[in-house]
């Protein structure tokens, strides 16, 4: 993991808390080409009642439309935390390289069961048993201790 890596997964913890302020959950994802060059970002935005506008599927559905078969595949997402199944699913089948991510499924699942917050309605499968042919990377323990705060705040907020 090196600097500009680290200035990506930055980034979705920027992105993260612009969703936390929306009033959404704190996700946020960064799409990065084999150059290196930013081509997209997003942010969760399901506080309007769509649960899949995930940054993960959005940017998945922006390289599809917007960058070739081999771009997309040269190309690392990186992101806040984990994608989800429906996330990884959509990540294979555009057919997008490696996902980078801070903090893990299996990570957030423990933070929210301490916290007595109900689990997803899917089951947080890691992103590698749903995409196999994805390279997976994560967690990014230097950056946890942010994303883990920040889903303390949605936590708490949820409560009242």
């Amino acid at each position: 993991m090196d600097e500009r890596e680290l200035a990506h997964l930055r980034r979705c913890v920027e992105l993260a808390e612009e969703a936390l302020d929306a009033g959404d959950e704190p996700f946020g994802s960064v799409l990065v080409d084999g150059s290196g060059k930013v081509r997209s970002e997003d942010r969760n935005r399901i506080a309007g009642g769509d649960s899949t506008r995930h940054p993960e599927f959005e940017l998945a559905r922006w390289a599809a439309e917007h960058l070739s078969p081999e771009e997309r595949a040269g190309s690392t997402v990186y992101t806040s935390g984990e994608h989800c199944p429906m996330c990884s699913a959509a990540h294979a089948w555009v057919g997008l390289g490696r996902i980078v991510y801070v903090a893990s499924s299996a990570q957030l699942s423990e933070w929210l069961t301490r916290w007595g917050r109900p689990l997803g309605p899917v089951n947080p499968l890691p992103a590698q048993e749903i995409a196999p042919g994805v390279t997976v990377e994560g967690p990014v323990d230097e950056l946890v201790p942010a994303i883990k705060e920040l889903h303390h705040r949605f936590a708490q907020r949820a409560e009242q």
